[in-house]
Order: structure tokens, then C-alpha cells, then sequence
């Protein structure tokens, strides 16, 4: 798909108020430090599916309009999150700081520079470390494990920790996890300690 097609003036005004939409979030919404506000923000105007007692903390960049995100999932400070190919992120989910999850690519043969989406899905119980990177079309089966800044070139398999670039498996973590990550800014209202 070729972003640069000639588009009807219709879709060329929707087009352009969906992107002005993500850019007040990002730009300025993003950075208000009342939790309900951000919140409020991605479930009603950006269509952000969120689960239950799950918290997106300031700073964070969205953009694509498929993204789910399960319950009890917590995303740190400044990560970016891309939904133009697909993003779900399961329950119970532990992303770290400045990490990075891409689910658009393009083709590095194609002539005219083509974006393909693959989307990426993140199961239930995975923890993603600090400035960690996602790239498109990958899976991080249940409960797996990335290290802080590692790059996941293929998926993870279910309960594995990885670590390093490319990320290669290191370990394996228990199968016997039953927590919930509950780290909310101060102004979260939603979560009572």
C-alpha cells in the first residue's frame, strides 16, 4: 500500500482529522499527569480498547486504530504502541519504559517502498523490560519474558526469557505465575492501593 495514492477530498478530510486526533493525544494529552484524562482520551475519541484496572502512564505514543489492551496490564512511561497492522496485548501484561511494539514494515525490494501491515500479539503474564523492541508480526506466547533492551526478531515461545540482539532464549520462567501488575501514577483514581 503506497501512502502517497491521490485520495478523494472526502477521505483526504477524514484522514486528516483521525491524524489531528493522535497528535493532540500524543503531543499533549499523553503528557497530562491525570490518569481518567489519558484514559478517557484513548477509550472515547482514539477507540482504544482497554481493559479493566489496566493503566497506560504518560508519555506513551499511539497510533493505528486496532489496538486492544487487556485487563490488569500496566504500559510504562514513554513507550510507543502501533496499531496500523493490529496490536493486542493480552491481560496481566508488564511493558517497561521507552519499549517499542511495531506492527507496520516495509519491503526493502519494492521499488515504490510498500508498508505491509503484520500485526503483533502479546499474550497473558509476558514481561517486556526497558526499551525493549517488538517487531511486526511477531507473537510473545504466555508468560515469556523479554530482557531490557533486546530486539525480537521471531516469536517467543510460552514461558521463555529472552534477551539480547537478535533476542535468543536464555531461560525459562516458572508456569506457576498468578499476579496482577498493579503500578499506577499518583493520579490514577481508578486503583486504590
Amino acid at each position: 500500500m503506497n501512502a502517497y495514492k491521490k485520495k478523494s477530498p472526502i477521505r483526504q478530510v477524514k484522514a486528516f482529522l483521525r491524524a489531528l486526533t493522535f497528535y493532540a493525544y500524543n503531543s499533549f494529552v499523553s503528557h497530562v499527569p491525570v490518569y481518567w484524562m489519558r484514559h478517557w482520551y484513548l477509550r472515547h475519541i482514539l477507540k482504544v480498547a482497554i481493559g479493566p484496572h489496566s493503566t497506560v502512564h504518560m508519555g506513551c505514543f499511539f497510533t493505528g486504530l486496532n489496538i486492544r489492551i487487556g485487563h490488569d496490564t500496566v504500559i510504562n512511561r514513554n513507550s510507543y504502541l502501533d496499531g496500523r497492522g493490529g496490536l493486542s496485548i493480552g491481560s496481566s501484561v508488564a511493558i517497561s519504559p521507552e519499549s517499542y511494539i511495531l506492527s507496520l514494515d516495509h519491503d526493502p525490494n519494492a521499488s515504490t517502498f510498500d508498508a505491509f501491515p503484520a500485526p503483533v500479539v502479546i499474550e497473558d503474564l509476558v514481561w517486556i523490560g526497558a526499551r525493549a523492541m517488538v517487531l511486526p508480526g511477531k507473537t510473545l506466547g504466555k508468560g515469556c519474558v523479554v530482557g531490557a533492551g533486546s530486539v525480537v526478531t521471531k516469536d517467543v515461545d510460552e514461558f521463555s526469557i529472552v534477551a539480547g540482539v537478535p533476542a535468543k532464549i536464555i531461560g525459562q520462567r516458572s508456569r506457576n505465575l498468578d499476579y496482577s501488575p498493579h503500578y499506577a501514577p499518583y493520579f490514577n483514581t481508578d486503583i486504590i492501593p
